[in-house]
């Protein structure tokens, strides 16, 4: 995410992004931006605050699976040795930013407070790269289901499969716009969520399917987030944040521009804890 540069800010010259900011009677209102369906930070099996992390990086131990085996014994032979195997993963927390600058005489003349709306959306386009950087992470997934030109009952199954093949427990499914939309075709899923909730639907939850919570996620969110990708994962064990700085706003004054702005920052890393617990299904 680049940062604004300094002649990039704005004014009452703009043109039309500036002058519909100022009071009209055919304007009186400003209607936010739509709100995309992103990915709750809920979901992620373990979240590290600027707390927990002293330096540029943070490490994380992981006991590995199916290590350390009871054998059978004979009268009088020794015991086998045996221990628990262990990994690491290391998070580099990186650095995202942007800088808003707003003149003094649009600040003035809008009838809106610009640099607070401003910040607002800046607000927001932080949670959508995070979005996109927990994406990232579900795409070194150990398994990948091929599907056809829809989703079928039969691909959300073998990616369960693949999850519990691993001893695993699936507990979520994130879909793309084009994957809610198969599913919303398939009678499976639509009888079985006939009552409706709408508890997290402000979240992109749109229901359940085999005890699994079904996610949208914005296909507006980044690069990683394709309408066409699903993933069915556990909770307890896919992924995690490292947030060093969560997102952080400063104000500042350019006198000599006769400017305001801000500048918003944070720093944090996304990493996947174990690719076995993890499935993703491609769809046409």
């Amino acid at each position: 995410m680049a940062f604004t540069k300094l002649n990039e800010y704005i004014s009452t010259a703009d043109g039309t992004d500036g002058t519909l900011l100022i009071p009209k009677l055919i304007m009186p209102v400003l209607i936010d931006a739509v709100e995309k369906a992103l990915i709750p930070r809920e979901l992620a099996a373990m979240r590290w605050g600027p707390e927990s992390i002293k330096g540029s990086t943070f490490t994380v131990n992981l006991e590995t699976p199916n290590t350390l085996d009871i054998r059978e014994v004979g009268e009088g032979a020794e015991v086998p040795l045996d221990n628990i195997g262990f990994s690491t993963i290391t998070y580099t927390p990186r650095k995202y930013g942007v800088a808003v600058r707003i003149t003094r005489e649009m600040m003035e003349d809008a009838q809106f407070e610009l640099l607070q709306r401003n910040i607002r959306v800046a607000g927001k386009r932080f949670a959508e790269n995070e979005s996109n950087l927990i994406l990232g992470e579900l795409d070194t997934a150990d398994n990948t289901v091929a599907g056809g030109a829809a989703i079928t009952i039969a691909n959300i199954a073998e990616a369960m499969f693949n999850v519990e093949e691993g001893d695993y427990a699936p507990t979520d499914f994130l879909v793309g716009n084009e994957v809610a939309q198969d599913l919303r075709n398939i009678d499976t899923f639509v009888e079985a969520d006939k009552s409706g909730s709408t508890e997290m639907l402000n979240r992109g939850f749109i229901g359940t399917i085999f005890g699994l919570n079904v996610v949208r996620f914005s296909t507006n969110a980044g690069a990683n987030a394709v309408a066409t990708s699903s993933y069915v994962f556990d909770r307890t064990e896919a992924y995690g944040i490292a947030i060093a700085r969560d997102i952080s706003v400063e104000n500042f004054s350019l006198p000599s521009y006769d400017m305001e702005g801000a500048v918003l920052t944070q720093r944090l890393d996304v990493q996947a804890l174990r690719t076995a617990a993890i499935s993703k299904i491609t769809t046409a």
